[in-house]
């Protein structure tokens, strides 16, 4: 645990008291989840707190009627299936309340600390961000080795892609095109990512700029990048068991 909150909120947890809210770090957030599912493990634990359900279904109205509130009025739409058509509200509300819900078996208070990673998610342009369920961060490079302007492949057994910093901003996408499936190769000069296939190309950031097919492929998926004591890292499912 790397912070004294951390460590205050799974002692809370086990003795079965109310724990305090705190902002995690990225370290926290595996050590907080499996104090969780250790207390969940106990005889009695599977039913919610009363009060815990009724502030839950307050907290739902409130974001919802705020919602409709602010929402221009438009033609009404045929329902979208589930996780499609789903604006980011929408869906940042429907990730926060699945993971309140889980910790409400141990009576928890799920704090923002715990929500804050958003599952995959559109932006603009439909461009995904891939989050695993199961995931961890993994070292794909240096510091020193990714200098402004740089571009780095990496291949983690279950993920292939590349890693750019561009206007000291990193960004990772997937190495794979989203037509058939060809792996990306990097065309270093022209900055950007060619598809040996069928003559796709994707820009570092992963939109999509040119085809030759009747219809577009997708923009690739983006991968969660973050840098630390030297080291950038991507957030992937674990490697294969040798």
């Amino acid at each position: 645990m790397s912070t004294r909150g951390a460590r205050r909120f799974v002692a809370d947890l086990l003795a079965g008291r109310r724990p305090r809210s705190f902002r995690a770090q990225d370290t926290d957030i595996e050590e907080l989840r499996a104090a969780i599912t250790l207390r969940a493990s106990r005889p009695g634990s599977a039913a919610p707190r009363a009060e815990f359900v009724t502030d839950l279904h307050q907290r739902l109205a409130a974001e919802l009627a705020a919602e409709q509130t602010q929402a221009p009025q438009e033609t009404p739409q045929p329902p979208a299936p589930f996780g499609r058509g789903m604006d980011g509200t929408r869906r940042r509300l429907v990730a926060a309340t699945s993971i309140a819900a889980a910790a409400a078996a141990v009576g928890a208070a799920v704090d923002h600390t715990l929500t804050s990673r958003n599952p995959a998610q559109n932006n603009p342009g439909g461009q995904q961000t891939l989050i695993p369920n199961t995931g961890e961060w993994r070292t794909v490079s240096t510091s020193a080795n990714l200098t402004e302007g740089g571009v780095q492949s990496f291949d983690l057994g279950t993920v292939i892609g590349f890693v750019a910093r561009t206007d000291g901003t990193l960004r990772a996408v997937s190495g794979v095109c989203t037509h058939l499936g060809c792996r990306l190769a990097l065309n270093a000069p022209a900055q950007r990512l060619d598809c040996p296939c069928h003559n796709t190309s994707f820009a570092l950031n992963g939109t999509l700029l040119r085809y030759q097919l009747a219809v577009p492929p997708p923009a690739l998926p983006q991968l969660e990048v973050r840098e630390t004591q030297g080291m950038v890292q991507v957030y992937t499912p674990p490697g294969p068991v040798a």
